[in-house]
């Protein structure tokens, strides 16, 4: 009789399961090679389910007991379920009927009862290849150190612009009053890791195998991911999406960041996908799945819609623009206008890598963070220095402060005054441990913003954004930044003044 109440909630599920690949055994001292076969397995199929035999079938010296044993199998991030079994082989199989059972390479020139079981409804039997080859799993584990920041890079940062340590805490603590509206492009990025295996002999061409797989919620999605890490009151995000896969795992991501979602369903268009394969801490190659055409005027309304209804009480908006189609000039213009209308604090990011943007597009902002190759693309100017290009860029599209990010060289930073009159500074990139940059802008986006709109001037809110970026890079994946990190951070520029 079949046993163990995780047993038949796999048989009540079954048929949700998919490709079920099943693994047995006694699991009795968990190994590397147990570690591999369960890895394999779960590249076979779907959903991988573990049998670990029970104490009525498994007795031999030195064993464990079968809930110990359970335990740790049931903890391994590889298994979907698993469970305690006491059945012989032909009858689990043909209660559950998986689509593959998967054994070690040492069974293949043995007598393997489950091949008549399974043969009865079309199963099959896998052989694990028995490659020891090194996982990279770690590659894609964040690991948080002590130190995220490299205090002495500031050089003299804090004391030059008169920045206290209390005010940036009370800035910070300012973000818990603010509600913030992000609207702006969803990408879903998806990070292979891979192992090398070297060279094709065929044609001059890198071979690597896939190791593992993981999904971070990207693009505009990610900021107000931050914005609500970082402490604000409350996020309301706006974006479009398609009908897909993606579209359900940003859904998901942005409900467990805790903002509320306020999404448009666009049958022209997949949501966006970023594929990053990945050898050791270096991009090898990106796939971008995207759509660019703008979004159809009918959305447009429905998203102003729905902007109005909340403006009167919004007091931070954020474009996040990756130039994908959802900001088109006319929509840009009309929640500008809204917006001033309310005196609600705007900021603008527009990225200019693989696609062409303009940041100049955003009008009378209160604060934009371009890099410098996307103030560049804005004006056509490849010539000018930083300084004549800061001034050029805040004439044009009328912003009270601008962020340049300059990659691992940090950020300049233009506080302009008037046509003869500007101020301007820099702050180096503070990170003590790059792991990642994915993410580093919209980071320091978010949180200079929020500074930006707690009354901060632009020398402290570009420090705050600084520190946030640091803490960021930090990451594998963009992940909403970790509050008590990111404070810590902010608190180790003091301890050696």
């Amino acid at each position: 009789m079949l046993e163990s109440n995780h047993l038949q909630h796999v048989i009540d599920i079954r048929q949700s399961l998919g490709r079920m690949i099943l693994v047995m055994g006694n699991f009795n001292v968990l190994h590397p090679g147990h570690i591999r076969l369960l890895k394999f397995a779960k590249e076979c199929g779907d959903t991988l389910v573990v049998g670990i035999n029970g104490d009525r079938l498994f007795k031999g010296q030195g064993y464990s007991d079968e809930k110990h044993r359970f335990e740790i199998i049931d903890s391994l991030s590889h298994v979907d379920f698993s469970f305690i079994n006491n059945n012989d082989i032909e009858t689990l199989i043909a209660t559950l009927q998986p689509w593959a059972i998967v054994k070690g390479n040492e069974y293949q020139s043995l007598y393997n009862p489950e091949k008549a079981a399974l043969d009865v409804y079309g199963g099959k039997l896998i052989f694990s290849s028995g490659n020891s080859r090194t996982s990279s799993q770690s590659q894609l584990t964040n690991i948080h150190r002590s130190q995220d920041v490299l205090v002495d890079l500031l050089n003299g940062y804090l004391n030059r612009q008169q920045i206290k340590q209390h005010e940036v805490h009370a800035t910070i603590k300012g973000f818990q009053q603010k509600n913030v509206v992000v609207i702006g492009d969803t990408i879903v990025d998806q990070y292979v890791q891979c192992n090398a295996v070297g060279m094709s002999q065929e044609d001059p061409t890198i071979v690597v195998t896939p190791d593992e797989s993981k999904y971070f919620l990207g693009g505009a999605g990610i900021v107000a991911g931050h914005a609500k890490s970082l402490g604000a009151k409350s996020v309301k995000y706006f974006s479009v999406l398609g009908n897909d896969q993606q579209a359900n795992f940003a859904k998901q991501r942005v409900d467990e960041y805790g903002v509320e979602s306020f999404f448009f369903k666009d049958d022209t268009r997949p949501t966006n996908l970023k594929t990053r394969y990945r050898v050791g801490n270096k991009t090898m190659l990106r796939v971008n799945e995207v759509r660019s055409h703008d979004i159809a005027r009918e959305i447009q309304l429905s998203i102003i819609a729905g902007l109005s209804s909340i403006m009167d009480e919004t007091d931070l908006l954020l474009f996040s623009d990756f130039n994908y189609g959802m900001l088109p000039q006319e929509l840009v213009d009309d929640i500008v206008e809204l917006a001033r209308t309310h005196n609600v604090v705007m900021a603008a990011d527009s990225q200019t890598s693989s696609q062409v943007g303009d940041i100049s597009r955003f009008k009378q902002m209160h604060l934009i963070t371009p890099t410098e190759r996307e103030v560049r693309v804005a004006l056509r100017n490849d010539k000018d220095g930083l300084v004549i290009l800061g001034q050029k860029l805040t004439e044009v599209s009328c912003c009270q402060n601008l962020l340049i990010t300059l990659a691992d060289e940090g950020i300049f930073i233009h506080k302009p005054k008037s046509s003869e009159l500007w101020e301007n500074d820099r702050i180096k990139a503070l990170s003590a441990n790059v792991v990642d940059p994915a993410g580093a802008g919209d980071c320091l986006f978010a949180a200079a913003a929020l500074s930006i709109a707690c009354g901060a001037n632009i020398w402290q809110a570009s420090f705050v954004g600084s520190v946030a970026a640091a803490c960021q890079v930090g990451n594998i994946g963009n992940l909403p930044i970790d509050a008590k990190r990111f404070n810590r951070a902010i608190d180790q520029f003091w301890v050696t003044l």
